[in-house]
């Protein structure tokens, strides 16, 4: 029988058939249906010191999950790491530094930073920093301030052979590099720290436009992008709305298009902007812009926590926006059958693609546009995904081939998110740091 103690450990270890261990074995996708052998919820750093350390003793596979939004690999007959319970959240506004634990996430930090006037980089509220940045982080502010990434300063992080040290310009240079961007495949990170920034005010929201403006809408997009300000963020959406009654009746089980804004400046500068591009998107059907601060905007677009669903999501990256290209779009939200729920045209660029000399791995930097493909269904098997995966065939001719590692869902893609060179050095760090692979049940950098 498998020994599921682990010596000194002060949180709470969950074992099948236990209180806790149902709810806790699951992530956040329930396309993954995971059976580890034990659930440990560390109460400090020094609780995951022995989980890895536990895990590498018995040679149990080994994972790490906070909020569970980007689990990807099960770690079935293994040791889960839930990271939950470390939520702490600091901010100096002096240095304008926040320092966060691995269980926190970014609704925690946006209430953190808020009062100074301060904001991170970040994503959807109820995403955990530590994973989201780990994988790059694009967020509202990317395009003027760059990759969640490129803002962290310093990590502590527990090694695969149980060491706790920091890494930083200055203390293990190599490591600190493959963490800003690289995965989770090179240690476990117990504190992050990280840069914000100057920004309370912003004009931002999502209009809704009728679905037969999206042609038009991503030919204007095509030519007006490349030419928008860093302090301006936008995408374009076509969306299968739910028939529900919590939306709106001019949009009720219908396919509209979306116009996603976020300026960090005032309204009448982001209009003068945006200008081009609604003119040719026409009336709104539910307007959505208007000037409020940075927390109420991340609220605003990210929308309250989702509970927990079945998701299928694909991503590739383009050079262009060619008409074969938009017009496979616009044909994926047709009437019949399943279909995907929204695909998502983002312009990328800005900050993203001015790195300093010594930024992380993340991103294929000098690609503009991505295209996101996702799809919920009632089940882990739904039709629907086989929708997602007829649109990804349809935009494949052309794609770069890229992508964008906090968007992939599918493993076997990963090396797809990094540069050649990029991945290269990756995978010599990875074998210096983590030579046998035990940090694998993620997006898996494989020593070289």
């Amino acid at each position: 029988m498998l020994d599921t103690r682990i010596r000194d450990f002060a949180g709470e270890i969950h074992r099948p058939l236990t209180p806790g261990y149902e709810a806790l074995r699951r992530p956040w996708n329930l396309r993954l249906d995971a059976h580890p052998a034990l659930v440990a919820e560390a109460a400090d750093a020094e609780d995951v010191r022995r989980a890895v350390l536990a895990a590498r003793e018995r040679d149990l596979p080994f994972a790490v999950q906070s909020t569970g939004h980007g689990t990807l690999v099960p770690c079935d007959g293994g040791l889960l790491l839930r990271t939950g319970r470390l939520a702490s959240v600091e901010v100096d506004p002096a240095r304008a530094i926040a320092r966060v634990g691995p269980g926190a996430t970014w609704a925690d930090v946006l209430a953190a930073a808020e009062p100074y006037g301060l904001a991170p980089i970040s994503g959807t509220g109820s995403v955990g920093v530590t994973g989201y940045t780990l994988g790059g982080g694009a967020g509202w502010l990317s395009r003027l301030y760059g990759y969640a990434a490129d803002s962290v300063v310093s990590a502590e992080v527990v090694t695969a052979d149980g060491r706790r040290l920091t890494a930083s310009p200055d203390e293990n240079p190599d490591l600190f590099w493959a963490l800003r961007g690289g995965s989770g495949s090179f240690g476990v990170v117990t504190s992050l720290a990280f840069r914000l920034y100057p920004v309370r005010w912003v004009y931002a929201g999502l209009a809704m436009y009728p679905v037969e403006r999206a042609a038009d809408v991503l030919a204007r997009y095509r030519e007006w992008a490349p030419a928008e300000p860093d302090e301006l963020s936008t995408a374009v959406l076509l969306m299968r709305m739910p028939d529900s009654p919590q939306v709106p009746e001019p949009l009720r089980g219908r396919p509209v298009l979306g116009i996603r804004v976020f300026h960090v400046g005032t309204e009448e500068a982001a209009q003068r902007w945006l200008a081009p591009l609604l003119e040719v998107a026409g009336p709104p059907l539910a307007p959505g812009f208007a000037e409020m601060t940075f927390g109420e905007a991340s609220l605003a677009l990210g929308g309250p926590p989702h509970p927990p669903m079945a998701v299928r999501q694909h991503i590739d990256l383009f050079d262009d926006l060619p008409g074969g290209l938009t017009d496979a779009l616009c044909a994926a939200l047709g009437s019949g059958g399943p279909s995907v729920s929204a695909i998502e045209v983002r312009h990328w660029g800005g900050a993203m693609a001015k790195p300093g000399p010594d930024a992380g791995p993340a991103g294929h930097r000098d690609t503009p546009y991505s295209v996101i493909v996702s799809a919920v269904s009632g089940g882990p098997d739904g039709p629907e995904f086989a929708a997602v995966d007829g649109v990804a065939g349809a935009i494949a001719p052309y794609a770069t081939g890229g992508s964008f590692l906090n968007f992939l869902t599918d493993t076997s893609r990963t090396r797809s998110a990094f540069t050649e060179a990029n991945h290269a050095r990756l995978a010599r760090i990875k074998r210096d740091w983590d030579p046998g692979n035990r940090f694998r049940l993620n997006h898996n950098i494989v020593p070289a």
